[in-house]
C-alpha cells in the first residue's frame, strides 16, 4: 500500500510541484501569452481527464502492471520534453505527454487487487493521506526546489521519480492473483448509469470546481505575492507553509464535526460556501495583504476539508458493483477541472485581469453550492464483506434476493464462485438477527 501510495503521490506531484513557480518561469519562454501559460499549467489535467478511463479499462483487459508501466514511461518522456523546451509550445507538449500517463485509476485498481475487502478502507485512507501530503508538500517545496535547480530541474526530478517508480513496480510489488472488484456491468452502459446518478454527479462537479479553483489561483498568486507583498519567489514557500498549516489546523474541528451523526451535509455545504467567500474576497481585495492572507487561510481550510471528504463520499455512495468506475469518473472530473482552471484562468488574466480570475472561480463555486443545497441528505452506508461457501448461480441469486429483504440492507452482491457476499447496510436500522439467519455458514 505504501508503494502504491507513493506512485499515486508522484502523479499529484507532477501536477502540483510546479504550480507555485510555473507562471513566473513561463514568462521567459518564447511565444508565451497569459492564455498559453494557463494552458501549459492545465494541459496535464486535460490528457489525464481524457485517458483516465481508457487506461483503467485497458488495465482490466491487459493487466495492471503493463498499463501502469506505459503510463510511467509516458510521464518520464513528457518530463524530459518539458525540461528541455525553451518555448511555451514545447512545455505544453511536455505537459500533455506527462498527463497522458493516466495511471491513477489503474493504481487504485491494483490496490484493490492486492488488498482484502476488509482492509481496503484503511488502504484507501492511506492513499488519501499520501495524496494530501503530496499536495501540501509540493506547494511548499516547489519554490525551494526551483531556487536550487530551476523549473527545468523540477521536470527532470519528476521524470527520474517516474523511472524509480517503474523499477519499484516490477521489483517490489507482488503480482495480483485476482481482481477484487465485484463489477459485472461493463462499457458504456455502466458509465451512463453512473453519469445519471445525481449524488455522484454533484460530487464529481465538486472535485472539478475544487481543482479548477486551485489551478486558477496559482496562475496569479505568485505575481501577487511578489508585487503586493514584496516576497521574492525563493521565499514563497514560507508564505505557503504558513497559510496551509493554518488551514489544516482550522480544518480539523470541521472534519471532527462532520463525522458526527447528521452533521456531514452541513459541514460539506459550509466548506463550499467558505470556498466561494474566499474567492469573492480575493476578487475584491487581493491588493490588501491582510485580506489576502485571511482569504487564503479560509480557502485552504475549505480546500483541505473537501479534499478529505470528497473521496470518502464517492466511495461510500458509489454502487458496490461500480466503485472502480465511479472513482475513474471522479479522477477524470478532477483533472479536467485543473485544465479548465488553467486555460480559462489564463485567458481571463490576460484579457481582463487578476480580479476576473478570482470572480470566475467564485462563480464556479456558486454553481456547485446551488447543486449541493438542492441535493438530498447523504445516505451514507457501511460496507460489509462476508465469506461463505461456494454456491450455485441459482443459490446465489436466491440469497441476494433474501438479503435485500432484510431491514437495513441497501445492496447485496453475491459472488457464487468466490463464496463472497458484499453488502451495503445502514447500521442504524440493520436487523442483525435477520441478517445472520439469511447467511449460510462459510
Amino acid at each position: 500500500v505504501g508503494l502504491l501510495a507513493a506512485m499515486y503521490a508522484l502523479r499529484m506531484a507532477g501536477l502540483f510541484l510546479i504550480f507555485p513557480v510555473f507562471a513566473p518561469y513561463a514568462q521567459q519562454l518564447s511565444g508565451q501569452t497569459a492564455t498559453l501559460i494557463g494552458v501549459a499549467l492545465g494541459a496535464y489535467g486535460l490528457t489525464q481527464a481524457i485517458l483516465q478511463i481508457p487506461f483503467g479499462i485497458a488495465s482490466d483487459r491487459y493487466g495492471r502492471k503493463p498499463i501502469i508501466a506505459i503510463g510511467l514511461i509516458l510521464f518520464a518522456l513528457g518530463s524530459a520534453v518539458a525540461a528541455m523546451s525553451t518555448s511555451i509550445w514545447g512545455v505544453i507538449l511536455g505537459r500533455c505527454l506527462q498527463g497522458s500517463g493516466a495511471i491513477s485509476a489503474s493504481v487504485m485498481a491494483l490496490l484493490a487487487d492486492l488488498t482484502r475487502e476488509e482492509q481496503r478502507t484503511k488502504a484507501m485512507a492511506i492513499i488519501g493521506v499520501t495524496i494530501g501530503a503530496s499536495l501540501i508538500g509540493s506547494l511548499v517545496a516547489g519554490p525551494i526546489v526551483d531556487n536550487a535547480v530551476g523549473v527545468s530541474g523540477i521536470f527532470w526530478i519528476t521524470g527520474v521519480g517516474a523511472i524509480g517508480a517503474l523499477i519499484i513496480l516490477f521489483t517490489a510489488l507482488p503480482n495480483p492473483t485476482r481482481s477484487a472488484a465485484p463489477e459485472r456491468e461493463r462499457g458504456a452502459a455502466l458509465f451512463l448509469r453512473l453519469l445519471g446518478d445525481a449524488q455522484l454527479g454533484r460530487l464529481n462537479v465538486g472535485i472539478f470546481v475544487v481543482h479548477l479553483m486551485i489551478t486558477a489561483l496559482f496562475l496569479v498568486l505568485p505575481r501577487i505575492l511578489m508585487d503586493q507583498m514584496g516576497i521574492v519567489l525563493a521565499d514563497h514557500w514560507k508564505f505557503y507553509l504558513l497559510v496551509m498549516l493554518s488551514g489544516i489546523v482550522a480544518m480539523v474541528p470541521g472534519l471532527a464535526w462532520a463525522n458526527r451523526d447528521g452533521r456531514m451535509r452541513s459541514v460539506f455545504i459550509g466548506a463550499i460556501a467558505l470556498l466561494v467567500a474566499a474567492q469573492a474576497t480575493l476578487a475584491a481585495a487581493f491588493q490588501s495583504p491582510i485580506w489576502l492572507v485571511a482569504a487564503l487561510v479560509a480557502f485552504f481550510t475549505a480546500f483541505n476539508l473537501l479534499e478529505a471528504m470528497l473521496p470518502s463520499l464517492i466511495s461510500r455512495l458509489a454502487p458496490t458493483r461500480s466503485k472502480g468506475a465511479a472513482m475513474g469518473l471522479y479522477g477524470t472530473s478532477q483533472f479536467f477541472g485543473a485544465f479548465v482552471g488553467g486555460a480559462l484562468g489564463g485567458f481571463l488574466n490576460g484579457h481582463i485581469g487578476v480580479s476576473a480570475v478570482f470572480a470566475f472561480a467564485a462563480c464556479a463555486g456558486v454553481v456547485w453550492l446551488l447543486l449541493a443545497l438542492t441535493a438530498p441528505a447523504f445516505q451514507l452506508l457501511s460496507t460489509r464483506t462476508v465469506r461463505i461457501g461456494r454456491l450455485s448461480a441459482t443459490e446465489a441469486k436466491r440469497l441476494a434476493h433474501e438479503l435485500l429483504s432484510v431491514a437495513g440492507v441497501s445492496e447485496a452482491v453475491v459472488l457464487a464462485d468466490e463464496g463472497t457476499v458484499y453488502l451495503k447496510v445502514d447500521a442504524h436500522v440493520l436487523d442483525e438477527q435477520a441478517l445472520r439467519r439469511c447467511l449460510p455458514a462459510g
